[in-house]
């Protein structure tokens, strides 16, 4: 009995000096485009503790979550989607399913993965638990012409709602029955770049490159077909050169108000989200990137492309002007807040450094060496419609 007893005790010290357990909420990953991995990071003590490499092409990359904050899904710009355990560290599984590839999406039960392709022109579905293939939609808006897609979004219903950038059109496909995708198009406008869905699921939005305006889908509604709104921004005025396209998916809502970034002009545009109708324009320091607002909306922080692309842009949605302009880093290519957005994390792509900064003093709270880093992804986004 005393060596049964004996035993029993090594075991129960061994088992407890296994893996710890821990919840994912407070955890991330940022993407190192330079050298094809990924850093996964503590929100909570603001530290890496993982790097996972092998990841491929990442120059254009982006992450979406399996329900439990478990797992991320990156979709590379070479067409590799890879699964990486983020409490393990590790690659799951990893394939090539596009020639060229820009993002993807992550369906409201968390059962489907999508990713948006540019060659071939379309969206492929995959089972979230294996990575087997489920379903494809060519883009194809004419007899053997193919798009691009941009703007992919999930949308409640297992719906996913994405623009066509040569065919101008935006397509929504149901994918209740995941093996059978039912697709309805609606046409858009001259070459949509880009589109997001509200925070409620509501309606998705392509911003149009090729004219004036951004189009409008009413996905409650989907019978009365796109619209469009803004058309008569920049009309008749010199537009500057766009140094880089901005991106709608992080944009912000505030107060009733939406945040967008105005194309080829210093400005960030204020909309009114019930009339979907211009209420103003916020100058800001260069042509806006990315305008992404803190979890509580009081905030919204607005990075810039070349050659402002050093500097950072901090409106108060209250006084509808900028009240912070600072220059943290060389290359801030992207911005993530914590999911209460108590602080805010910069990816400094030339300085090789991810930044931390507190959003109520402006003061730098750390940093992280990365190699050329460029997306932030936090597991808050598992439980977010649109991201």
């Amino acid at each position: 009995m005393r060596l049964f007893f004996a035993a029993f005790a090594a075991f129960i010290v061994a088992a407890c000096a296994g893996p710890q357990v821990r919840g994912t909420g407070d955890l991330g990953l940022v993407i190192e485009r330079a050298s094809g991995q990924v850093t996964l990071v503590d929100t909570s003590v603001r530290q890496p503790y993982a790097r996972v490499a092998g990841l491929g092409d990442l120059s254009h990359a982006s992450a979406v979550y399996s329900r439990d904050g478990r797992y991320a899904f990156v979709f590379g710009r070479d067409g590799g989607l890879t699964k990486v355990d983020l409490l393990e560290g590790r690659i799951v599984k990893r394939v090539i399913q596009a020639g060229n590839a820009i993002g993807g999406s992550i369906s409201q039960d968390g059962r489907i993965v999508v990713a948006q392709n540019y060659t071939p022109g379309g969206i492929k579905a995959f089972d979230a638990e294996t990575l087997e293939l489920l379903a494809e939609v060519p883009a194809e808006y004419a007899p053997g012409k193919f798009s691009k897609v941009v703007g992919l979004a999930d949308a409640p219903g297992n719906q996913f709602a994405y623009a066509l950038f040569d065919g101008g059109e935006i397509w929504v496909s149901d994918f209740s029955d995941p093996r059978r995708p039912v697709t309805r198009r609606f046409p858009a406008g001259s070459q949509p770049y880009d589109g997001l869905v509200t925070p409620d699921g509501r309606y998705f939005l392509a911003g149009l490159f090729g004219e004036d305006g951004v189009a409008l889908l009413d996905l409650w509604q989907p019978d009365k077909g796109a619209r469009k709104i803004l058309e008569n921004y920049g009309r008749g005025q010199e537009k500057l050169p766009v140094f880089k396209m901005p991106h709608l998916r992080g944009w912000s809502v505030a107060q009733g108000k939406a945040y967008l970034p105005a194309i080829g002009r210093h400005e960030v545009l204020v909309v009114d989200t019930a009339s979907w109708k211009e209420v103003g324009r916020i100058p800001v320091r260069g042509q806006p990137v990315f305008v992404i607002a803190r979890p509580d909306g009081r905030q919204v922080w607005v990075n810039f492309a070349f050659p402002d692309n050093g500097k950072l842009d901090v409106i108060d949605t209250l006084a509808g002007r900028v009240v912070k302009a600072f220059e943290p880093g060389k290359g801030i290519l992207h911005m993530e807040f914590a999911p209460r957005g108590e602080h805010v994390w910069l990816s400094a792509r030339d300085d090789n450094r991810v930044l931390i900064y507190d959003t109520a003093t402006f003061g730098k709270l750390g940093e992280i060496a990365a190699d050329s880093p460029s997306g932030i992804f936090f597991t808050s986004r598992a439980h977010r419609i649109g991201f």
